[in-house]
């Protein structure tokens, strides 16, 4: 979703713009790129690979997990690819197409993440056309998702962190699901908005491994898919956004993006176990933060961010608290957010779920 845009924002602006903001080139309209449009069929398995004559897109992997002892854990894996000019340009180092990988690790003892980057058509990073290879494989260097068959899962997923070997299986338990109008994810009222579904009934299981320590994890994923041409509107300045796995089997969505005047763009999915979904517009959804608290950003800096969150489902007459596993959850990449494990509370303070958020923008 339009959360992404700030993790490719460097590929368009120099490094002194984006010093100053972060979001200025991404405010266009993507002239000459393909465009989104309403009334535009998703169709599978075809939509998993690329599409590069839209501007951008990103294969987007969390995933909360536990390991024997059930101490919580969770993974981030995310491919970007970026296009810096609406003509092909498909082979060599000649290719427009620019790719972006992060991936991170929340354990007891940390977080801990890196990030790489790659040119198109000289192999380092790329994603398959499954009607045409016969297999999905997502991969740059040895990081990489790679299917077992002509589907996206079943499917291996294995990626490096410093010393840190993270080796999964991946499994559907359920299907994907639409987001927005079957697909159709506006993002504001000036029209921005973006193709977008998640499949957020993964099931993964495997090993970290760190020198002679293995450790086993088992747990659920959410897989985000979402392409795009179009920028944010002009007084959006960063946005807000939850993954939830709710104990009783129900799935949910929801972001926010957040305008200057304060009247934000919220939208999101409600899921149920049986993969039936409901649009939350924003009279659906009552999203307001409850703690604001200075986390540390790297090099003696800190950065006041809203950790604990209020949400209300107002039509299902539902409400929880939602905190991070702990604060520490920064991502110093080169453009730098929020985004780790959370864990769920109903109304009596009890755990109900686990989830994953992202915070952008805030200064």
């Amino acid at each position: 979703m339009t959360r992404r845009y700030i993790l490719v924002a460097l590929l368009l602006l120099a490094p002194a713009a984006v010093a100053q903001d972060v979001l200025g080139g991404l405010r266009d309209q993507g002239l000459g790129f393909a465009q989104v449009t309403p009334g535009k069929k998703l169709q599978f398995p075809r939509d998993h690979g690329a599409h590069p004559d839209y501007r951008i897109e990103w294969w987007y992997l969390t995933a909360n997990l536990s390991d024997d002892d059930g101490r919580d854990w969770g993974l981030q894996w995310t491919l970007f690819r970026q296009a810096l000019s609406p003509e092909p340009v498909d082979s060599g180092w000649n290719s427009n197409q620019i790719w972006m990988a992060h991936v991170a690790i929340t354990t007891p003892d940390g977080h801990f993440h890196e990030q790489r980057f790659a040119r198109g058509g000289i192999g380092q990073a790329g994603v398959t056309e499954i009607e045409r290879d016969g297999f999905f494989n997502a991969w740059m260097d040895d990081w990489e998702w790679r299917s077992n068959g002509a589907s996206l899962l079943p499917a291996r997923l294995r990626f490096t962190i410093g010393e840190r070997e993270i080796d999964l299986s991946l499994e559907a338990t359920g299907e994907l699901v639409a987001n927005g109008i079957d697909g159709y994810s506006q993002k504001s009222a000036q029209g921005q908005a973006s193709y977008y579904y998640s499949h957020p009934f993964i099931r993964l299981g495997g090993t970290v491994k760190s020198g002679p320590e293995k450790i086993d994890l088992a747990g659920k994923g959410w897989l985000d898919r979402e392409w795009s041409s179009q920028a944010l509107a002009q007084n959006q300045q960063g946005w807000d956004w939850f993954s939830l796995h709710l104990d009783d089997g129900h799935k949910l969505m929801v972001y926010q993006l957040r305008h200057d005047g304060g009247e934000h763009w919220l939208s999101g999915n409600w899921i149920g176990a049986d993969g039936s979904t409901r649009l939350l517009g924003r009279d659906a959804i009552d999203l307001s933060p409850l703690q604001l608290r200075a986390i540390s950003t790297g090099e003696n800096r800190s950065r006041r961010l809203p950790m604990e969150w209020r949400l209300l489902l107002v039509e299902q007459d539902r409400r929880w608290r939602i905190r991070p596993l702990y604060d520490d959850q920064w991502m110093d990449t080169t453009i730098p957010y929020w985004e780790g494990v959370v864990i769920v509370e109903g109304e009596n303070g009890q755990r109900a779920g686990v989830g994953y958020m992202e915070l952008t923008g805030y200064q």
